[in-house]
């Protein structure tokens, strides 16, 4: 299977300085050098908008998909390549799985984890 694009599920919170946030610089950046495109939540805050402006940075693509109600709190990345704007969490999450070829969450509490477990089941 030729993988074209990876969803990343983790947190829009803290740890940006952290271990987690040097990982998944460093994953973003394996992502650009293998032109694989990124595919997450679609913030502009913690390690999701880290990961996102890393991937940006090294002149990859990245999508983002993030639900109305997070656009109103003003979270929403503003520099992506493309973003979607679904109605509700769920169809979020089955959007990006449907974007997507391969899941990678970085963990950070169990709200990645459980995203992770949620698309792995369907």
């Amino acid at each position: 299977m030729n993988i074209r694009s990876v969803c990343v599920f983790c947190g829009a919170g803290s740890g940006v300085g952290s271990t987690y946030a040097k990982s998944a610089r460093e994953f973003a950046r394996a992502l650009v050098a293998n032109r694989i495109e990124l595919v997450y939540g679609g913030a502009s805050v913690g390690l999701m908008g880290m990961l996102a402006d890393t991937v940006l940075a090294a002149g990859g693509r990245c999508i983002g998909v993030i639900p109305q109600s997070l656009v109103d709190k003003e979270v929403a990345h503003a520099g992506l390549t493309r973003l979607e704007i679904t109605r509700t969490l769920s169809e979020r999450k089955t959007r990006m799985m449907e974007l997507s070829d391969a899941f990678v969450a970085f963990h950070r509490g169990t709200d990645a984890t459980g995203r992770a477990r949620a698309a792995s089941s369907n």
